[in-house]
């Protein structure tokens, strides 16, 4: 099955105190690069994050954006230190018989170094996790959802290449045999030449550089490799796996084989169809580009 690096998913989830939103977007690349932006307060949960995501992605560069809201009690307490208060009162009581005006109130003593503190509530991890989790969750199905459709669209185009490549290897299967025979005719043109101009030539020596020619510009091995690669990524194609790379290899074998067409046939028919062929892989290899 084609899967596209190139997908975007949005999940929420609520519970009575806190809603996490979570939004993912992927995009090609040649390894699984996960990048997580997030309140910090939560760096403790990036290591599941990233497993979470590795069970819906296997290669691709993923963004991932988590916003947190507490919609329940407030995440601060305020604690006053009443033991540290009544040492202060304390010290400003001897301080009353100092010849001064007496004004110690309590907004006075809250004033003072630690007195009054706040500190964040701790946070249930494991509740925290669940809620976060089903955001996660949901934006990673709706992520793999839309890198499926694309998929779908991108084996279509490619089945339809690959059929356009197989009709032009049969036309150069076609087209092969031709060769030869129009180059013993231009053989037995130039030798008809020299005979006018009285030179002799034996036919086994025509015979013999006729089959080396014939044994020079046969490319009956490349468009069977190159029809054995054609049904190995159509077979491909239907795997259940990460297949990008593997396609990737077999349209570079295609190239190959093809160039070597090219150099090997001598034929300007042929020639013009290498190049076509080669269009038509170069259009193959961007497509294969952005498969998982």
């Amino acid at each position: 099955m084609i899967t596209s690096m190139t997908g975007f998913g949005r999940g929420e989830s609520q519970s009575t105190d806190r809603r996490f939103l979570v939004e993912i977007k992927s995009l090609n690349h040649r390894y699984l690069d996960i990048n997580i932006k997030m309140p910090k307060m939560f760096t403790y949960l990036e290591e599941n994050i990233r497993q979470t995501i590795k069970d819906y992605v296997k290669r691709g560069r993923v963004e991932v954006f988590i916003s947190y809201e507490n919609i329940g009690d407030t995440e601060v307490k305020v604690i006053a230190d009443v033991p540290l208060a009544e040492q202060y009162l304390n010290a400003l009581t001897k301080l009353k018989e100092l010849p001064v005006k007496d004004d110690v109130t309590v907004s006075l003593i809250a004033k003072y170094p630690d007195v009054i503190r706040v500190e964040k509530k701790e946070l249930d991890e494991d509740a925290t996790w669940n809620a976060l989790v089903e955001a996660l969750k949901n934006s990673l199905s709706k992520l793999s959802e839309m890198r499926k459709i694309e998929g779908a669209q991108l084996k279509e185009d490619l089945l339809m290449r690959l059929g356009i490549l197989a009709d032009y290897i049969k036309e150069i299967e076609g087209r092969s045999p031709q060769i030869v025979v129009e180059y013993r005719q231009r053989l037995n043109e130039r030798i008809k030449e020299l005979l006018e101009e009285g030179y002799h030539i034996e036919e086994s020596r025509i015979l013999m550089e006729v089959a080396l020619f014939a044994d020079k510009s046969s490319i009956v091995e490349e468009i069977v490799r190159f029809g054995s690669h054609i049904k190995q990524f159509t077979k491909t194609m239907e795997e259940n796996d990460s297949i990008g790379r593997k396609l990737d290899f077999l349209i570079q074998e295609m190239n190959r084989e093809v160039n070597t067409i090219g150099s090997k046939a001598n034929d300007l028919t042929i020639t013009n169809i290498v190049v076509n062929l080669k269009s038509e892989l170069e259009k193959m290899r961007e497509q294969v580009q952005n498969i998982e």
